[in-house]
């Protein structure tokens, strides 16, 4: 499976220690995610992450279109809804797609954990049966 990880800035730190938590899991899949998490995760995990560009850069865009383009089977999406500044087109862009397309996705850490497990004991194997149809 393909999986996408994005977090806003105060959720970085959350995201990496999930990562952690579940790198067993999460070391059969492919990652995709920004150069900037990509780099903690990486740093902190040793599993191989396949990057974006950096958030500055828009890289939450690539990996909507990697969405778009059904190439994206989760995406783990920690944000941070307090901040106003963080409510923007991008992320109601990035729900909006995985609404479209299908694609589970995990706004918390609460969500993240049931996915994964449900990742890990196949519950999410029909993403495979999606993209080849």
């Amino acid at each position: 499976m393909n999986i996408g990880i994005i977090a806003h800035d105060s959720k970085k730190e959350l995201m990496v220690q999930f990562c952690i938590a579940y790198c067993g899991v999460l070391n059969r899949h492919s990652i995709c995610t920004t150069s900037s998490m990509g780099k903690l995760i990486s740093e902190a995990t040793g599993l191989h992450i396949e990057t974006a560009l950096s958030d500055v850069d828009r890289g939450e865009d690539q990996i909507a279109s990697r969405i778009a383009y059904n190439e994206i089977d989760l995406l783990l999406f920690f944000r941070d809804t307090i901040s106003p500044i963080m409510n923007n087109e991008t992320d109601a862009n990035l729900l909006r797609l995985c609404d479209i397309h299908n694609i589970p996705v995990a706004t918390n850490i609460a969500t993240g954990e049931v996915l994964i497990h449900g990742l890990e004991r196949g519950d999410l194997d029909w993403r495979n049966i999606v993209k080849s149809s």
